[in-house]
């Protein structure tokens, strides 16, 4: 008789250099289950589901009392017999889908490459359990999908990609770290569906998420994680509704959509408010009017990826942008900042001309004017800042192209830090040097550096820990009160929009479905695909249903080639 499936963890730590990452770390996952580790980055994650796998890291430390699946000893396992077990019986889903794929070939060959390096089949049959693969992951039209490039497919095609090669040979255990991370709404709850089946079919699954909804769907148990020693396990249901610890209380007290608009997130001030934001009567910053944009594809084929977008934007409010992946939401960013000319349509920004099509096409000189009062932060600033720069050098350029004297840059680099809550020290080191709340505070720094009226704000917060995106929604939300900022809020995140947001524009497909006060819209969303944006969100134990729902349609990509650079646009 077969040993049970079964994984045991007793005891695990792990170390780098002497210095513990994981201590003394117990845990159980029975066939049919799913447990999650969920805590913020640096608590231990991510290394402990490696260490599962022989994949720690160089250097890693690994012990434990007891390290074992299927009753197989884990710790006893040499390198050949790592290789043979990782796909075999543990499948492993990496975060970044577009990182963990080759680049350079198809992900069809991607996922053959598991089956031929175990032996699996002939090549008949590798070929037509690849196509199979792709089709129990709802990838549509897999026989072309197969043949693409990673670049070549949107973000929930590239995961679902990337999840079909961890299932190509049935294991019996799947490990997925942050597997809906920065995935819109829609695009998450297929995957989450996907998730949903491995435990279903009898097989268990440990996921690693900072995302608690997320983890309140999939999980049976889930175990709390804090600078490497567990705080709090047990049934989800029990931790997530009762929480005993108070690490795991600021975890839930800090998602933005379990708080009223305009009350503070961050666990120090936690529920308490923000100040007014300005009326709806406050004067025009901006205003678009029947926004568009077409591209031609490889096919040779132009595609309308923004089509008569119109919206105005008040001082000291948010618009929120929402949609997902290729709704035109960031190409009407860029249009807006001057970087990308629209062939239909117009932008006046502080009642003067600032973009347009044909005969209203204005001049990057003219615009040169009014430059310093607008402004943008980005996703990821880590690939927006130069890593040979310090903190202090990347906000003294923003300072030198707002026309800042050098003789008052010093003063005001050590005025921005104090801004975004940083510590003057901070100037002299480089952005590797940081964490990840860090280097968004200085985006936010060098963003505000000019004195804009207007910031653009494009997915700010979705590579953050919930516990620091609460900080920088809390600090975003200071700093307007204070400098009277109004911000273009894009996300794909619906508890942030709602949370942050005055107004909402729903896109779909470059077009405006829907727009209204953020109230409004979630309360009672009239258009059929806002409700269903709306009910793919996750939610926790307690805040509404969690049932994930089904792709609006299936999805399709193609890649775009602009100003030098790809564009990947799902359509």
């Amino acid at each position: 008789m077969s040993e049970p499936k079964r994984l045991i963890v007793e005891g695990l730590s792990i170390e780098f250099a002497g210095q513990s990452v994981v201590r003394d770390l117990s845990f159980t996952l029975e066939p049919g289950k799913t447990l999650a580790l969920v805590g913020e980055s640096g608590s231990g994650k991510s290394v402990t589901a490696r260490s599962l796998i022989g994949l720690a890291g160089e250097g890693a430390r690994v012990t434990a009392r007891r390290l074992s699946y299927a009753g197989r000893d884990l710790l006893a396992l040499s390198e050949r017999g790592w290789r043979d077990l990782r796909g075999r019986e543990i499948g492993f889903v990496l975060q970044d889908a577009l990182v963990s794929l080759d680049p350079l070939r198809p992900v069809g060959k991607e996922i053959l490459e598991v089956l031929q390096t175990h032996g699996w089949g002939d090549r008949v049959s590798r070929g037509q359990r690849v196509i199979e693969l792709l089709e129990t992951v709802g990838v549509p039209d897999p026989r072309l999908r197969a043949r693409q490039r990673p670049d070549q497919l949107s973000g929930g095609l590239r995961q679902r990609a990337l999840i079909a090669s961890a299932l190509a040979l049935s294991p019996g255990l799947v490990i997925a770290d942050e597997p809906t991370t920065a995935l819109d709404a829609t695009v998450q709850a297929q995957i989450l569906g996907v998730l949903q089946q491995i435990r279903q079919r009898g097989d268990s699954l440990l996921i690693i998420s900072h995302d608690l909804a997320v983890v309140a769907q999939l999980a049976d148990e889930v175990l709390v994680l804090r600078h490497g020693e567990v705080v709090e396990q047990g049934p989800i249901e029990q931790v997530l509704r009762n929480p005993r610890h108070a690490y795991t209380r600021s975890l839930l007290d800090a998602v933005p959509a379990e708080h009223a608009r305009g009350t503070r997130l961050s666990s120090a001030q936690s529920g308490s408010s923000v100040q007014a934001r300005a009326g709806a009567d406050a004067p025009v910053l901006l205003k678009a009017t029947g926004l568009g944009k077409r591209y031609v594809g490889p096919d040779q084929q132009a595609r309308q990826v923004v089509d008569g977008v119109s919206f105005e934007l008040r001082a000291g409010r948010t618009l929120g942008i929402v949609g997902e992946s290729g709704s035109g939401k960031t190409t009407v960013a860029r249009i807006v900042l001057g970087l990308l000319e629209p062939d239909a349509g117009a932008v006046q920004f502080l009642n003067v001309p600032w973009t347009g099509a044909g005969s209203g096409r204005v001049e990057e000189k003219t615009r040169r004017l009014h430059r310093r009062d607008i402004s943008v932060i980005y996703q990821d600033p880590l690939s927006s800042f130069d890593p040979r720069w310090s903190v202090g050098q990347i906000l003294a350029d923003a300072l030198d192209v707002a026309g800042i004297a050098f003789e008052q840059q010093r003063a005001r680099i050590a005025q921005l830090l104090h801004e975004v809550r940083l510590p003057v020290e901070l100037s002299t080191r480089r952005p590797l040097q940081l964490s990840g709340g860090q280097r968004q505070r200085v985006a936010i720094a060098r963003a505000i550096a000019s004195n804009p009226k207007v910031i653009i704000c494009d997915e700010p917060v979705s590579a953050l820990d919930v516990s620091v995106q609460a900080q920088v929604l809390d600090l975003l939300a200071d700093l307007q009160a204070s400098l009277g900022l109004a911000y273009l809020f894009i996300s794909h995140d619906l508890g942030v929009i709602r949370h942050v947001s005055d107004e909402v524009l729903v896109m779909r497909h470059g077009k405006v479905v829907e727009t209204a006060p953020v109230e409004t819209l979630f309360d009672s969303p009239q258009h059929e695909y806002t409700r269903r944006l709306l009910g793919a969100v996750p939610r926790l134990p307690g805040a509404g249903a969690t049932r994930v729902v089904p792709p609006v349609e299936p999805e399709s990509a193609v890649l775009l080639f602009d100003e030098s650079r790809l564009w990947k646009i799902a359509i």
